[in-house]
């Protein structure tokens, strides 16, 4: 049984433009749906000015204001958000689209992971056409989960970008030449080949990224709450209110919660860290409340309680749960650039989530400040990386140099890694 899928997710457009969109989730609870909601926002472009929302660990209710990302270009298609969200909450009585999954490793049918496409395109070089290539990717639903790009000597750049399907239709033969028609109507002239297919073995084989020089990696995952940030060098004056981060722990307020208070500066993506932070920590999130306040700070109380339903009283863990939040909203991203042999690469880097998914819309932000820039990329490569602790989404941009803007120039670089930064917390 269930509740009629118009009465899961509502969406109520406002009458004023300026006004933010009002998002209403209501169905039975699962663990990470707070989490999987929110990435699902961000992958659409969504910023969530304010949230409300509870649960008692059978039943969910989330309440988002929502305006678009500063960053985003893309006209937001309300119907298939809505289709979306409707997928992931339990309660539907009839899924609006079945998932077509790959073969799970388990032997007895088990599907688990979405089916990966390749698209293979090959193009005239030109600044920003990556950024371009992109947006028409993310205005077509897709999610890039790898990419390898290279520019050949006689000026064409090959694109390998594998990618999923947030509709989950690129197994028909429409959406598939629906895609490329639109990919060449936009790209036009530049555009010399355009090859969509199913991904084979040469998915796996991008995978893990070429190996990092140690100090290149020590500067790029260190993170010392006392001490500086990676790169804290690169921050001009008003990216340091980052510092002014507070987790405040409440055990005596509720008998049956620990009540975190939270003050912050406000950046895209917030609450999907904080959720993302709950979901890799096992602990649920019982009432929560999250707004901000006119210097474009945020405010939030979070109740909670660990998995088992109970307090969370034990100090080691209290402080390894706020040491994390705070790193969170201190250093969402790690962004450096470096010297790769004669040339330059810019580096960017953020946690991926337990459940083994990255981060949405890293590559289409770091690709605009890019072509905002008149930077042209050489080579792109997304990958992963392991810590002791943790997982990273690692996306490696070899730079081209030039005289408008000399990437040996430390003021040049400054420039580049503050534009990356300001581009992804959406400032």
């Amino acid at each position: 049984m269930g509740i009629p899928n118009d009465d899961v997710v509502l969406i109520q457009l406002p009458k004023d433009p300026s006004e933010p969109t009002i998002v209403t989730v209501n169905c039975p609870d699962k663990p990470g749906l707070g989490c999987d909601i929110c990435r699902t926002l961000l992958e659409f472009g969504l910023s969530i000015t304010r949230a409300d929302f509870s649960t008692d660990g059978r039943w969910c209710y989330m309440v988002f204001w929502l305006v678009p990302n500063v960053s985003n270009s893309c006209e937001i298609d309300w119907e298939s958000l809505k289709n979306r969200l409707v997928s992931m909450c339990p309660s539907c009585l009839v899924p609006f689209f079945s998932f077509n999954y790959q073969q799970g490793g388990d032997g007895n049918g088990s599907t688990t992971h979405p089916l990966i496409y390749l698209l293979k395109l090959c193009c005239l070089d030109c600044k920003g056409l990556l950024h371009d290539v992109t947006r028409i990717l993310s205005e077509l639903q897709f999610t890039i989960q790898r990419v390898k790009v290279m520019t050949t000597p006689d000026g064409r750049v090959m694109y390998l970008v594998f990618i999923t399907d947030g509709m989950e239709l690129l197994h028909t033969k429409e959406r598939r030449d629906d895609t490329r028609e639109h990919l060449i109507s936009v790209l036009k002239n530049y555009c010399i080949s355009c090859e969509l297919q199913l991904a084979g073995p040469e998915y796996e084989n991008l995978k893990a990224l070429p190996s990092l020089p140690p100090a290149v990696a020590e500067e790029l995952f260190t993170y010392e709450l006392a001490g500086k940030e990676a790169s804290s060098k690169e921050l001009k004056s008003d990216m340091m209110t980052l510092k002014k981060a507070t987790v405040t722990v409440d055990n005596l307020l509720s008998p049956a919660h620990t009540l975190l208070q939270i003050q912050c500066v406000d950046q895209k993506g917030l609450f999907y860290d904080i959720l993302r932070t709950s979901k890799d920590f096992d602990f649920q999130i019982a009432y929560g409340r999250f707004s901000s306040n006119a210097k474009s700070y945020r405010s939030l109380d979070l109740f909670i309680r660990q998995a088992n339903g109970n307090k969370i009283v034990d100090p080691n863990h209290l402080n390894a749960l706020c040491s994390r939040l705070q790193e969170e909203m201190l250093q969402p991203f790690r962004v450096i650039v470096v010297n790769r042999g004669p040339d330059t690469e810019l580096l960017v880097a953020n946690p991926v989530e337990s459940s083994g998914k990255g981060r949405p819309r890293v590559f289409y932000d770091v690709t605009l400040a890019l072509k905002m820039l008149g930077i042209c990329i050489f080579l792109a490569e997304i990958g992963r990386h392991s810590t002791c602790d943790r997982q990273w989404e690692v996306y490696r941009f070899l730079l081209d140099d030039s005289h408008e803007f000399p990437l040996t120039s430390c003021r040049a670089r400054n420039q580049l890694v503050d534009k990356v930064r300001r581009t992804l917390m959406g400032w």
